[in-house]
């Protein structure tokens, strides 16, 4: 928690506590049930999104996707 609290001091580290909050929904999930948890922490996070930027956060999901283990990957 607290390296997903400090990692957005940096503008290119802004996804960096999206990216913590979803590995930790996988970390906690029951065995066989990670991916169920990422889908759901990843559709709520981006349902929280203003519209005026939802289009830009998704977009820089996807650009960073690789560097962020992938937890932002569409399902």
């Amino acid at each position: 928690a607290g390296q997903a609290a400090v990692v957005a001091h940096v503008a290119a580290h802004e996804l960096g506590a999206a990216a913590y909050a979803i590995k930790a929904a996988r970390a906690a999930a029951p065995k066989g049930g990670s991916e169920a948890a990422r889908r759901l922490e990843c559709q709520w996070q981006r349902e929280q999104l203003p519209e005026p930027i939802r289009e830009l956060v998704l977009d820089d999901q996807r650009l960073r996707n690789d560097i962020c283990w992938s937890v932002f990957t569409a399902y």
